[in-house]
């Protein structure tokens, strides 16, 4: 929390004024010091905070000084930075806050007042990541045709299904052929009623605004999601009351970074007749999302943003800072995803890991705000720290449209310029010095997917076809599936509510429109809404055994959907709203028709998912979909209509009407100037004060209404430990290749029956999620490595299994790990390059941790979950350039020794013996001095508590 000044401040000096003298702010200006004008305007916000928190503790003058000195002092000096506030998606959160009531009993024994644990840091919690696809609406009301299979176009023989004029039915469930409706959760098991042990009183149904085609799935999902998960909801009541500067957002109200910008965002905040730069850390990796609107943030692990929380600023190293200059002019056929994929692909390719990117030069000026947030969500795809847009008029007249009244919009501008953190792109004498310059041209940028495995793999849509053929031939790898040729000519016939379908290689099972992160454009919502429309208009349609969701990011996506009058046309085509939160791209995709399932096993097919969403590795959607591709939510639509990856849009048709017309992907694609058109007409500022006020009635009604007793699983983080000490004859847990993801690590999909975590749940209805679940240890430590896609080169197949080397059994990784804890055995992990890369998630270090793992050694980290590790008290150790395991000759059964000087400084080497009588040096990633200042304390959390002692 913002702290007024006092007179001894060492800054006071720099204090001016605005508006008569009636708000203050520091002016950096003041220091008078000429590097401020060269310093890029993120750099310029790190300098402001250093300014004004000057304590003379967590952040010196000397740290003000190397900001100024940024140019010679970047990637060598260490700076704080105190953030305005902290985000928290609950998948995260509850990790985070149950930490911090563990910490309450932890001071409390020592005699502590538990009150003292308290976040310092305004933060706040959205209840976004639960959400579950139980439940489809019928939206077509007659029977689909069974002509043509799921290898080929769309073919519509007879009738259009529904007339466009008329919205679909809003009735139940119901089998028969009709779209949607086939799910097993769908036809038989209904949920509770409304009003029941949900947590979620029936005056908040009566109360809260209505949408405006309010279908009975969204009420359904939303239902069941109250159902599973009203311990947790009770838990978030619980904390909005015991720990101040926490609040929370309940369900149903949008997606985790669409609230963070329709909601939360200020540009800049007010605070005791101070104003001062917004800025924000999350406990998600796409947090930089924000940096779309000219505000400061990333994401960091749930240990990191505890610390901030409890008062300790974000320690990080001077970055280097890559200019992205903007030119050329956009073509009218590409979307906003097409150009994040593209400056993605350039970004990546530039190789600019733990940096910050700041973007500038004219070409900037023809992106909309949405249009920035959608390049900034994508940061780390290309593994950039930020990707910030300077504030500029553009900005201005977003904001405008958010419910700023004029009023704050003046003093926003007036302090901004006064600061000069306020940009004109078609000045290049504004542009500032950075540590090198890429030229982007946008004019080069052509529609795209991404896929099959890995968002950096781009494919151009011209190109698909020919490329999944590729990938069919390919070895099995990031981009192969080594199909023989005989068999890709497969064809398996199922029945599905009566009809017959065919599926084959490339066959799309999973289509999901969804309008959080990357995708919350407007543009390119309208964009897939007026597709829809001409495509029902044209007599296309979705075969019904596809699983398709329309997830938007927040209310204020279905209203202009809904305004706009494209929202009857998506559910006509099976996209029907299923609720607000992350749903299909976090892997709580409902199941499959069982007729899809088993035509897939059969036929061993690499069957296809295509999401608007942002992750989308082998197997996250669903067990059985191998191949998934990452497009722009019209590309879904397409994709969906045509049933096939396997389609060239430019000589084949999406399908046949009923009078034997072809219709291309060209004749129903809404050109630039219409989207435009309807954008201006209904993305207005009465959407953003609608979601304003639908929040407020939910944070009210259905936190009122949550029960007040609270379950709490007690953590075993704070238990007491000793100090670091030398590793003795180590085992390893696993021995494990390159790119190990954090979903590898600790998955957040669903509790598959036979893991270890079922064994310990015992019943199948109380499983939810391993996300749903972060909040008991028991179960997160149970489904630590306990993907199926895990590959451990003990094993030589995929699957949660290890060799236990004492005995040679092979067993779940937590038995195994409990038998080696047992025998007082420590752990370490081999790995190979990247490891650690994917979502922030802080139970990839706590996991391991409870496991007894001690030290990972690798050829090379993610940055943010080395810090995790760091953070836990786990040792990064990574092998000197040039060696790696097979180098080494390593088996991994060996027995390892990591010997721990007295005095441990960063970037240490240390040697590591093994018990063949080898030994190796290895680099400890301990990048600063507070790095070896937590990991002597066994912890950040530790160390935080001992403190407060």
């Amino acid at each position: 929390m913002f702290v007024c000044p006092s007179a001894e401040h060492p800054y006071s000096h720099l204090i001016d004024t605005l508006k008569d003298g009636r708000i203050k702010f520091f002016n950096p200006q003041k220091l008078n010091d000429p590097r401020y004008d060269k310093l890029p305007l993120s750099i310029r916000i790190l300098l402001e905070a250093a300014v004004r928190n000057c304590d003379g503790f967590y952040t010196k003058k000397e740290d003000v000084q190397n900001l100024l000195d940024w140019q010679q002092q970047q990637n060598k000096a260490e700076v704080p930075f105190s953030p305005a506030r902290i985000l928290l998606q609950d998948f995260t959160g509850i990790p985070a806050m149950v930490d911090l009531a563990a910490m309450r009993d932890a001071v409390a024994k020592h005699g502590v007042d538990p009150s003292l644990v308290n976040p310092k840091c305004p933060t706040d919690l959205i209840v976004d990541h639960s959400l579950q696809i139980d439940y489809s609406k019928c939206a077509i009301q007659n029977a689909p045709n069974p002509g043509g299979g799921g290898d080929g176009p769309n073919q519509s023989q007879g009738p259009s299904r529904s007339t466009p004029s008329r919205p679909p039915s809003r009735g139940g469930s119901q089998c028969g052929g009709q779209r949607g409706s086939c799910s097993k959760a769908a036809c038989s098991d209904p949920p509770a009623s409304p009003g029941s042990a949900s947590g979620l009183c029936p005056a908040d149904r009566e109360h809260a605004p209505p949408l405006p085609f309010p279908p009975e799935a969204t009420l359904k999902n939303q239902e069941m999601e109250l159902i599973r998960n009203k311990e947790r909801l009770q838990f978030f009541k619980w904390c909005s009351k015991a720990f101040k500067n926490v609040n929370v957002v309940p369900p149903d109200v949008g997606a985790v970074h669409q609230v963070n910008m329709e909601y939360l965002s200020r540009v800049v905040q007010v605070c005791d007749g101070f104003i001062y730069p917004d800025s924000v850390v999350g406990t998600d990796s796409h947090t930089t999302m924000i940096n779309g609107l000219g505000i400061l943030g990333w994401g960091v692990g749930g240990i990191e943003s505890e610390a901030v929380m409890l008062g300790q600023p974000v320690s990080l190293t001077l970055p280097q800072v890559v200019g992205c200059k903007l030119v050329g002019n956009i073509n009218p056929l590409t979307t906003s995803i097409d150009i994040v994929l593209g400056i993605t692909k350039h970004l990546r390719q530039a190789g600019i890991a733990g940096k910050f990117v700041e973007f500038f030069g004219p070409g900037v000026s023809q992106l909309s705000a949405p249009d920035r947030t959608t390049i900034a969500n994508m940061c780390p795809e290309y593994n950039a720290t930020v990707s910030f847009f300077p504030v500029d008029q553009v900005t201005l007249k977003h904001f405008k449209k958010t419910n700023f009244t004029q009023e704050k919009l003046e003093l926003l501008e007036s302090y901004m310029k006064a600061v000069k953190l306020f940009r004109s792109y078609e000045d290049p004498s504004e542009d500032p010095e950075y540590s090198e310059v890429i030229e982007i041209n946008l004019s080069s940028m052509v529609p795209y997917v991404s896929g099959p495995k890995r968002p950096q793999d781009r494919v151009a849509v011209s190109n698909m076809k020919e490329d999944f053929q590729s990938c069919l031939d390919e070895k099995v790898g990031f981009k192969g599936f080594h199909i023989s040729k005989e068999k890709q000519e497969t064809r398996i016939p199922f029945l599905h509510c009566g009809q017959e379908y065919q599926l084959a290689h490339g066959s799309v099972v999973i289509a999901a429109v969804i309008s959080c992160t990357n995708n919350c454009n407007p543009s390119v919502m309208l964009t897939a809404g007026l597709l829809a429309k001409k495509a029902v208009e044209a007599g296309l349609v979705v075969k019904p055994y596809i699983r398709t969701s329309l997830a938007p990011g927040s209310g204020m996506v279905t209203h202009y959907l809904s305004t706009s009058g494209v929202l009857p046309y998506f559910s006509q085509l099976g996209f029907e709203v299923i609720g607000y939160g992350c749903a299909t791209c976090v892997g709580n995709t409902a199941p499959l028709p069982e007729g899809v399932v088993d035509a897939i096993k059969q036929g061993d097919l690499v069957a296809c998912g295509v999401l608007s969403g942002n992750r989308h590795f082998e197997g996250r959607l669903c067990d059985c979909v191998r191949a998934n591709y990452l497009a722009s939510p019209p590309l879904v639509v397409a994709y969906a209509i045509a049933g096939t990856v396997g389609i060239d849009f430019e000589k084949e048709p999406l399908g046949v009407t009923s009078e034997g017309k072809e219709v291309y992907l060209h004749d129903i694609w809404p050109s630039r100037e219409e989207v435009q058109q309807i954008e201006e007409d209904t993305v207005i500022s009465s959407i953003f004060k609608d979601l304003r006020g639908r929040m407020e009635v939910r944070r009210q009604s259905s936190l009122h209404c949550c029960l007040s007793c609270v379950f709490l699983k007690s953590s075993k983080l704070f238990k007491e430990v000793p100090p670091p000490q030398s590793i003795e004859c180590a085992h390893a847990l696993l021995f494990l290749g390159d790119k190990v993801t954090t979903d590898h690590i600790s998955p957040a999909g669903s509790i598959a029956r036979v893991s270890a975590a079922a064994k310990y749940l015992l019943t199948p209805r109380e499983f939810n999620s391993y996300g749903a679940r972060r909040g008991n240890d028991a179960v997160m430590t149970r489904g630590t490595f306990a993907s199926i896609k895990l590959q451990n080169r003990f094993i030589g197949k995929s699957g949660p299994k290890t060799l236990h080397i004492p005995s040679g059994q092979t067993l779940d990784v937590f038995e195994a790990a409990e038998r080696y804890q047992r025998d007082g055995i420590p752990l370490i992990i081999l790995a190979g390059k990247d490891y650690g890369s994917g979502n922030s998630r802080d139970w990839v270090a706590k996991g391991p941790y409870l496991l007894g793992v001690r030290a990972v050694i690798a050829e090379s980290f993610e940055k943010l979950h080395k810090n995790q590790l760091v953070g836990m008290g786990i040792m990064p150790l990574e092998f000197l350039p040039g060696q790696n395991a097979d180098s080494l000759e390593l088996s991994g059964k060996e027995r390892f020794t990591i010997v721990l000087p007295d005095s441990l400084s960063p970037r240490q080497q240390l040697t590591v013996k093994t018990s063949q009588g080898k030994s190796f040096l290895v680099t400890a990633l301990f990048d600063t001095d507070m790095d070896v200042i937590f990991f002597q304390h066994g912890g950040l959390l530790r160390y935080v508590a001992r403190t407060l002692l």
